[in-house]
């Protein structure tokens, strides 16, 4: 599979962005998570977890917590949409309800 960050009407990658104010050692984890995602699809937990239909989350273990990349498909291809370091038990709403725009911004549009 392909990966492409998602990119802003102004032209940001968010996701591509969000890592860089980790640690090396965390930004190499979440790479070759996403990397295994990459080249071993289709993949279940404990790495990858469906949240909604075409949404799904990376799951990466980092020393100073959980980082998720949720992403969506577009044919061949993995569109990241959304990154974070997850803070509680369950997704927050809004993490969620931003993620879900930007995939069908992707998918639709």
């Amino acid at each position: 599979m392909e990966i492409r960050f998602y990119v802003t009407a102004q032209g940001r990658e968010p996701v591509r962005e969000w890592p860089k104010n980790l640690p090396p050692e965390e930004r190499r984890i979440i790479g070759e998570d996403l990397k295994t995602v990459q080249f071993g699809w289709p993949l279940g937990m404990p790495l990858v977890r469906k949240l909604k239909p075409d949404l799904w989350e990376v799951r990466s273990t980092l020393p100073s917590g959980i980082a998720r990349v949720l992403f969506t498909k577009v044919g061949a291809i993995m569109v990241l949409v959304y990154g974070f370091i997850k803070k509680s038990r369950k997704l927050p709403p809004q993490d969620l309800d931003l993620a879900l725009r930007r995939m069908k911004e992707v998918q639709y549009g």
